[in-house]
């Protein structure tokens, strides 16, 4: 049985891996040159940058993919536990590290902060709670199907409800569980990691937590490219083919049943096609004048970024893998993001340094900083040319003033990835990043099933679907995806 994997993102190649070792013959077909979507890298001179994702959890997911190869130890992938997850830096001065160790990361926030160690062990255990009690049924599973509703996985979701804070947002939540603003800022964050505002998304997603500082976040000893690199070459081991620079056209289809796709103009026949794109590209570009989810496709989308790649010309022991440096007030900053769809001008700033750990990556005493900031989505009526300076200003002089230092004199190489960028690089709708937001009490369970109900043959993966956006989300989209396959169609 032929299967045509339209995209070589995260979520194609693990579908693609997965339907593979099941016997099935997997042809991928990708519009760039390279594999891995956003989850990519640049040179600019002697330095190095990952192009995209820059924080690793569930490490395991990906070791479950290259666990299919025939020969998995000949797939070069490792990586190491972070003893510090994260710095956060305030405009008023203080300064918090994330520890990994709970012990630690609970005597550091109650040091700084004044509160008490028992309260942040109860914000954590909460947050594993919220998660142990859904992943099974929300995130490592189709939620679209009764006979995948198993008893058990439903029964441990409605016993918890009462702890599940559906009907809160993330902002209230912190706010009742916290009450110091400091930590609630720390925790508001991880409402961006779905590109969303904490201010609405519901109290549920403050289980994110729990996989960064509960579960440990990871560094890949190569880089976040080498998860795409040893994606693709178990992809490779297990006979998968790729064409890239193919930009696939259409979705053959007749009479509701998939036929194939269009490439160049020619039909090219599979029995199955799975998307891993995004999902307005699929059905206002590869399937016109077919029905649509038009609900869906309506949903408020998740927040974009602008991101700045600097090769800097010296190095600050203050800084480590993943800095946060917050914006004074984070509420205006979110209501510019998704009301006015503006740039804030004291956004929150986050910079990424791979060579504090990937030492290659920038001449010695260098850094490579991957710095990003929050951006609305782009509608079509934002001046982005003007934000981009606006923005870029505005940054330089935070980390100036935050680290007493002069970035704008030090940086050696620049390039920008912006809303628009990301959206010819990755066809994500307006750049966003996660696809739709989880602006709402319910969106995060209202994302495109991973199969469509009105065209046979036709599945979906990827960000923009269920179960949503980031790399361990779009990992197990490829192995729900597998599953249903292997479900609807089995080898005989």
């Amino acid at each position: 049985m032929n299967v045509s994997v339209i995209g070589a993102g995260i979520g194609g190649l693990a579908t693609a891996a997965r339907l593979a070792a099941k016997g099935y013959a997997v042809t991928v077909f990708e519009a760039n040159s390279y594999p891995g979507g956003k989850l990519s890298s640049i040179q600019l001179g002697n330095y190095r940058f990952d192009a995209g994702p820059s924080l690793f959890t569930l490490a395991q997911l990906v070791d479950e993919v290259i666990a299919l190869n025939p020969n998995p130890e000949l797939i070069p992938f490792s990586y190491q536990k972070l003893n510090t997850v994260c710095n956060y830096f305030y405009e008023d001065g203080l300064r918090l590290t994330a520890h990994a160790d709970p012990n630690e990361l609970a005597n550091e926030l109650a040091t700084k902060t004044g509160v008490d160690k028992k309260t942040i062990f109860n914000y954590l255990q909460k947050a594993a709670l919220k998660y142990e009690s859904t992943a099974e049924l929300f995130v490592e599973d189709t939620i679209h199907r009764i006979g995948h509703l198993k008893p058990n996985k439903v029964w441990k979701g409605l016993r918890n409800i009462p702890a599940l804070d559906v009907f809160k947002t993330m902002h209230e939540v912190n706010s009742e569980l916290l009450d110091e603003p400091h930590l609630v800022q720390f925790f508001n964050r991880y409402a961006t990691y779905n590109g969303s505002n904490p201010y609405k998304a519901p109290g549920l997603l403050t289980m994110i937590p729990h996989l960064e500082q509960n579960l440990g976040a990871f560094f890949p000893e190569g880089g976040m490219q080498s998860i795409t690199n040893a994606l693709y070459q178990t992809c490779v081991n297990l006979g998968v083919t790729f064409h890239f620079s193919s930009k696939v056209e259409q979705i053959w289809i007749e009479h509701k049943q998939v036929k194939g796709i269009v490439l160049n103009g020619n039909k090219m026949a599979s029995d199955l096609v799975v998307s891993d794109i995004d999902i307005h590209a699929l059905y206002y570009q590869l399937m016109p004048g077919l029905k649509i989810p038009k609900r869906i496709l309506k949903q408020e989308k998740s927040s974009s970024a602008i991101i700045f790649y600097w090769g800097m010309q010296s190095h600050f022991p203050e800084l480590d893998l993943h800095n946060i440096f917050f914006s004074a007030n984070y509420q205006a900053e979110f209501k510019h993001l998704f009301d006015t769809k503006t740039m804030y001008d004291d956004p929150t700033v986050y910079v990424n340094i791979s060579s504090k750990h990937k030492k290659d990556d920038a001449p010695i005493n260098h850094e490579n900083w991957f710095v990003m900031v929050n951006a609305p989505h782009n509608d079509g009526s934002q001046n982005w040319d003007e934000f981009i300076s606006r923005t870029r200003k505005n940054v330089i002089q935070k980390l100036n003033r935050i680290l007493n230092s002069n970035i704008d004199l030090l940086i050696a190489e620049e390039s920008i990835l912006e809303p628009r960028s990301i959206e010819s690089k990755t066809s994500s709708y307006g750049g966003s990043l996660y696809g739709n937001s989880s602006n709402g009490k319910f969106s995060a369970f209202l994302r495109h099933k991973n199969y469509s109900s009105t065209y046979k043959g036709l599945y979906l993966c990827g960000g923009s679907v269920h179960p949503g956006g980031g790399i361990p989300l779009c990992l197990n989209s490829g192995k729900i995806v597998a599953n249903l396959i292997e479900e609807d169609y089995p080898l005989t």
